[in-house]
């Protein structure tokens, strides 16, 4: 349809009701009234300006245009700006400034309950000033204990002298560094190897009365004893064991053993009285006599005496076990990380290395050291790379090691009675059994028949065997295992056995990184004929056991400020002691 003359905008109207923008359109229909106003053969200006009467001005556009137009206008979607309002701001701009002027109003309330809340700082009053002086700068040397560069320590790259200085500095302290660490095979005397401090003796007093009615070799359990040995009653034994009192005369923080953390702890086999070893982490060996008394005070003096005890530097690293010979009450064996074993010799106040390995420097830490009562000369021992060995000491170099573990093998024992039959715990989690009696393999590979193995859920710490036949074990699963072997002196050479805990005792073995490894430890040879065990408890106790997995007592008493974890047993008598780890000693008798 085309637009005739009568459609056209009257521009006169048009003039006083519509923008220019409609004046535009009118313009464009006037001219151009051939063109239609809809449809393909409408203009793109027409529609332009249409479209934007229609955004401005939607009341007067209906009046002035055709129907066919209106038509087009109503199916145009508008892309308009935002409205103005008449103050000349859109919508948005309005909420915007709307929004800032509330803020700027909680804020400032705010303010002001802050102020009512918090008083304002009193204004300082002005001192008076006073005159700053420079200070000389202070030189400092650093310490050339360490290396350090050419440049941190002021030597220029011409000065080849004072270079050189720094060079031979840097290797005298790395050498002094290594040879404290390193272990000593020579002889030592106890008078020039006391360790310094205050609570022990700067002389051998503490070793003196230890020997009175000492009967070396002389057996005091055997096969008879375990067979006629009857259990008293549950009640009559936990009775007997809580009836133990703690050492009465010194507190357990009187008493420090050793300077550092205690990792072993043994009493000699004497009955006469408790003396007490201990081994601490810098290779430090305590010495303490339970007999001594605390001597009378007046009420007016405070101060109290420390008790008498010896200590003795004879390892260059941690000590991990004592062992005695049956065949010489006056020897007293040590262990150690330094990868040595030495021999105290009480009588004489010497200490002599009896093993090593052949090179200065060569690493074999051992962790655990028996001897059998019935091969006083043969020393067994267990090593931090999963090796146990066999070492005579009259023969050397006759050191025989035997890789039973592709791990560290933590702790190991030998049957009391028959010595051929080992128990091991790894960190590979199992407890194994193993028979001297029939070797297999040859060279680097001989080792003794494996005869059965047990699995934990964690690493075993440490496996002991006691007298009657019983194997008990502490493991990271928080448990004791004990494992009934009491049909040892029938077992065949290289037997094939099962290996099952006959009892399992819920027990916290969470010890951390400052607590010494908890390890169960059997009585050796009980008078009473009772086997028992002891471990430490780490709500600062000591706990005993029975064979069948009963509890006997929960040693404990005022003045124990740390867990006792290296706890053991007296050979015979019910005396029971605790080490902790800040080196102080436990005793109960």
């Amino acid at each position: 349809m085309r637009v005739t003359s009568r459609q056209t905008i009257n521009r006169h109207d048009a003039v006083h009701a519509i923008s220019p923008i409609q004046l535009r359109i009118q313009s464009a229909v006037s001219t151009d009234s051939h063109l239609p106003a809809t449809g393909p053969g409408a203009t793109p200006a027409f529609l332009f300006w249409i479209s934007r009467l229609q955004i401005l001005h939607p009341q007067v556009h209906t009046r002035f245009l055709p129907p066919f137009t209106c038509e087009l206008l109503s199916n145009v979607v508008p892309i308009m700006a935002p409205k103005k309002e008449s103050d000349g701001l859109s919508a948005f701009e309005r909420r915007r400034l709307e929004n800032i002027a509330a803020n700027k109003a909680l804020l400032s309330e705010i303010s002001v309950t802050a102020k009512n809340i918090i008083p304002d700082k009193p204004v300082p009053k002005p001192s008076a000033s006073r005159k700053r002086t420079r200070a000389e700068p202070v030189v400092r040397e650093p310490r050339r204990g360490t290396r350090m560069s050419s440049r941190l320590a002021g030597v220029t790259a011409d000065d080849d002298v004072l270079k050189r200085k720094l060079e031979v500095e840097s290797e005298h302290q790395a050498a002094e560094n290594k040879a404290k660490r390193l272990r000593s095979g020579e002889d030592m005397h106890l008078g020039d190897i006391v360790v310094d401090g205050r609570k022990y003796t700067s002389s051998m007093d503490g070793l003196k009365g230890i020997f009175r009615g000492a009967q070396p070799g002389v057996r005091t359990f055997s096969d008879y004893d375990i067979k006629e040995t009857t259990d008293a009653s549950l009640k009559e034994l936990r009775s007997q064991m809580s009836s133990l009192k703690l050492y009465e005369h010194w507190i357990p923080n009187d008493i420090k053993i050793t300077p550092q953390r205690i990792y072993a702890l043994s009493f000699h086999p004497t009955e006469d009285k408790a003396i007490v070893f201990a081994g601490d982490k810098e290779g430090a060996m305590g010495v303490f006599d339970g007999s001594q008394t605390a001597p009378e005070m007046d009420d007016d003096d405070d101060h109290i005496p420390d008790p008498v005890i010896s200590a003795f530097k004879i390892h260059a690293r941690t000590i991990t076990s004592f062992a005695f010979s049956q065949a010489d009450a006056n020897s007293v064996y040590s262990s150690s990380y330094d990868s040595s074993i030495r021999k105290l010799d009480l009588e004489k106040g010497t200490s002599t290395q009896v093993f090593a390995p052949k090179s200065h420097f060569e690493e074999l830490p051992i962790s655990t050291l028996e001897i059998p009562a019935a091969e006083p000369n043969m020393l067994y021992l267990s090593t931090l790379d999963g090796s146990v060995g066999r070492y005579d000491t009259r023969v050397p170099d006759s050191l025989e090691l035997w890789t039973l573990s592709d791990q560290k093998i933590g702790g190991f024992s030998m049957h009391p009675l028959h010595p051929y039959l080992l128990a091991t715990a790894s960190l590979d989690r199992t407890m194994k059994v193993w028979d001297l009696r029939k070797m297999i393999g040859k060279g680097d590979l001989r080792h003794p028949s494996l005869l059965g193995e047990h699995d934990s859920r964690l690493s075993v710490s440490h496996a002991s065997w006691s007298a009657g036949g019983h194997i008990a074990t502490s493991s990271y699963d928080d448990t004791i295992k004990i494992y009934d072997c009491s049909g040892a002196s029938k077992w065949k050479p290289g037997q094939s056995i099962d290996v099952v805990p006959a009892h399992t005792v819920k027990h916290n073995n969470q010890t951390g990184r400052w607590v010494t490894i908890l390890k169960p430890q059997w009585q050796k040879n009980p008078e009473d004929g009772i086997q028992k065990l002891t471990i430490g408890n780490m709500n600062r106790f000591v706990d005993v056991y029975a064979s069948d997995g009963s509890q006997l007592a929960q040693l404990g008493g005022d003045g124990i400020s740390a867990v006792p974890a290296v706890a053991h047993f007296h050979p015979s008598k019910n005396w029971v002691a605790g080490g902790t780890a800040s080196g102080k000693l436990c005793l109960w008798q």
